[in-house]
């Protein structure tokens, strides 16, 4: 287990809890900091294999369901489905050399503030992503126009040393 501070340049990383400092929230989700409301998260490693997803959507429904949250389940089930396929596709598997990738791994945290779920997948690849328009006839790119239309906002942010956590908040 290694934890370390954000805001100091280093990572900060749990088995099995992630809280991001408030240096790491990007700026357009900043305000949906309040102080004072209730706080939770909760970490799942997803394993590079394409089952992972549905360990993922299980996971989050999971954990909505434990914070009497499960309203949201049906809209956080998409937006994990989206995040965690490109996490897993582009951000893993296109992102290092075949020896390193089982070292480096796809997480998957909710962090719930107040009537604020925060889905955010972090990935060790460096590509960022593209809200795109396929052609009609393209069997695939529309995940990210989901993730953007069943959210408050979302984005993602660069982690150091390398990688990326692609986040969408919803709200209860």
């Amino acid at each position: 287990m290694q934890s370390a501070n954000l805001t100091r340049g280093q990572t900060q990383w749990s088995a099995l809890d992630w809280w991001p400092p408030l240096g790491w929230w990007p700026e357009p989700a900043r305000d949906l900091l309040a102080p004072g409301s209730t706080a939770a998260s909760a970490t799942f490693v997803l394993l590079p294999r394409a089952e992972s997803v549905h360990s993922a959507r299980s996971f989050a429904t999971g954990t909505l369901a434990g914070w009497g949250m499960g309203d949201l389940a049906e809209g956080m089930e998409l937006i994990v489905s989206e995040l965690a396929t490109n996490a897993l596709r582009h951000g893993l598997m296109l992102s290092t050399m075949p020896s390193r990738r089982e070292r480096e791994v796809v997480r998957l945290s909710l962090i719930r503030r107040g009537p604020l779920v925060t889905c955010a997948i972090t990935d060790p690849g460096s590509a960022v992503p593209v809200l795109r328009d396929p052609s009609p006839f393209e069997p695939g790119g529309l995940g990210l126009h989901i993730v953007e239309s069943m959210s408050v906002c979302w984005g993602w942010s660069p982690l150091a040393p390398q990688g990326k956590a692609v986040w969408a908040v919803l709200s209860a």
